[in-house]
């Protein structure tokens, strides 16, 4: 059996918003297969949560989906955030709850190492990848 991954501990959330760009993932069922410069957006709300924007172009079109993110528990200091998407009307408008665990940062906050509990994802990812991305 597999250990559960660790979350990073002390991350200053405003720090971490910005536009992050994935240059390196483990294929997930839940993004297209042949989705390309994949990218988040990161906004903080005043009330403490994340407004997640996460965008892929796929077959010559956007794709996007949003959602919040909120700290799963509010008093750790742990990097463990759970992120909330509102499906489509197609999927009935219910909402979906993932983990979104930051594993890794870089001290100047420029690369990151996504995952989650049960290791079915993984991102790296680039806060300032260039704009010809």
């Amino acid at each position: 059996m597999a250990n559960k991954p660790e979350a990073v501990k002390g991350v200053d959330l405003a720090r971490y918003m910005g536009r992050w760009y994935e240059i390196a993932s483990f294929p997930s069922f839940f993004q297209p297969r042949h989705g390309e410069n994949t990218r988040a957006t990161y906004t903080l709300n005043n009330d403490g949560t994340v407004h997640v924007l996460n965008e892929v172009w796929n077959n010559g079109k956007t794709d996007f989906i949003e959602g919040t993110a909120y700290k799963a528990d509010p008093n750790s200091d742990e990097a463990k955030l759970k992120v909330k998407f509102n499906l489509p009307p197609l999927f009935l408008n219910f909402p979906v709850v993932g983990d979104y665990w930051i594993l890794s940062i870089d001290q100047d906050y420029q690369y990151a190492l996504i995952g989650g509990p049960n290791n079915l994802f993984l991102w790296v990812s680039n806060l300032h990848l260039p704009s010809t991305f």
